[in-house]
Order: structure tokens, then sequence, then C-alpha cells
């Protein structure tokens, strides 16, 4: 990552911390209150094709021993009611933001994919990963819905699997370079603005 990059997150990231740091005690509190430990839910990412590193969300799910793989339809039962409000509104995604000040991803970028993906598909992730990842971005504001209805049909891990990697994978990695070709401070703050205007308008369409 580039240190005008850095220095721009740390930036963007100080100037809203009044509200992340509202939202980290809003999330924390429902999830603690409502659902009960663990309140953060781990996962394994990659920022490079060979670095890995832990992406740190709220729990949205009924916690399991063991959690692999996307989340599609199979799933779809795990998903707490705290958890749906969550996801709506993406406070589930706001302790990426330490994920941020650590310096593994940026505040716009490419999804960091998961571990096995990136072994399976070396070629288009190693494209993909010369943009360090991002809690949003072009492909996140323009296929999250598309992806999401497509795995909602999923029944099985194995089906889950195979949609997202056919139909997901292809069209996100394009939109990936897209962005890659395109990226400038701008655009990130286009990108980031875009990213609140659409989340209003998902809550403000849904009762909660």
């Amino acid at each position: 990552m580039r240190h005008r990059e850095r220095v721009f997150d740390l930036v963007v990231l100080f100037v809203v911390s009044p509200l992340v740091l509202l939202g980290l005690l809003i999330g924390t509190l429902l999830v603690l209150i409502r659902e009960g430990r663990p309140v953060f839910f781990a996962s394994h990412r990659m920022n490079a094709p060979d670095q890995q590193f832990v992406l740190w969300k709220f729990r949205t799910m009924g916690a399991i021993a063991q959690d692999a793989g996307v989340t599609g339809g199979d799933k779809a039962g795990r998903v707490t009611v705290t958890g749906r409000i969550l996801r709506l509104t993406r406070l589930d995604e706001l302790p990426q933001a330490w994920n941020v000040v650590r310096g593994d991803i940026r505040l716009v970028g490419p999804r960091p994919p998961l571990p096995e993906y990136v072994r399976r598909f070396p070629d288009v992730y190693s494209e993909v990963l010369r943009s360090r990842p991002g809690i949003t971005g072009l492909a996140t504001l323009t296929y999250k819905d598309t992806e999401a209805k497509l795995l909602a049909d999923c029944e099985t891990a194995q089906q889950t699997d195979a949609v997202y990697t056919r139909r997901c994978i292809p069209k996100k990695a394009r939109l990936d370079l897209i962005y890659q070709r395109n990226q400038s401070a701008y655009y990130d703050l286009k990108l980031m603005w875009l990213t609140l205007k659409g989340l209003w308008r998902s809550v403000s369409g849904h009762p909660l």
C-alpha cells in the first residue's frame, strides 16, 4: 500500500471517528445484550496473494465450532435477528476500522477474499490483489445485491460454492480491475459517498 493511500485512509477515519466509535458501541451492545458472546467474528482473509490476515466483524450468526465458505441460502437459518439488523445497516463491518488502522485493508478497494479462493484462482487474485482490499468498493456497490440474490437460492454449501465461483468471482474481478485502473483519492471519496447514499436508501426503505 502506497504511503499517500495510507495517509488518506487514516485522515478520513480520524474525521469520522466519532461516528465510528458510536456505531461500535451500539453494535457491541446489540450483540452482547440480545445474542450474548462472542460479540465479534474473526475471518481469515487475504490482502495479497501470499499474505493472510484476520478480518473482524460483529457476529451476525449463531456461533458454531467450524464455519467456512461464503454466506448463501444454506446459512440463512443461522442469521440472528440482531444479525439481520447489523447487516442491513452494515454496522456488522464497523470493526474493520481496526483492520484499516492496522493497515490490513483500506477504506476502499476489492473485498478481501477467503484464502481458499485465492488458492483455487491464483491468476484472478494475482491481478485483483495488486490493489489493497477495502471495506467498500466498486464491486461491492454494483454487485452486492445481485450476489446476495444469487446465493440466497442455494440450499447447500456445495451449491453456494458453485454459484459463487462461477457467477460471482469473475464479475467482481472485472469490476475490481476497473477500479484498479481508475483509482484516485477523488474516486475513493466518490465510492464512499455512494456507499453512504445506498446505505441510507436501504435503511429508510426497511423498517428495523
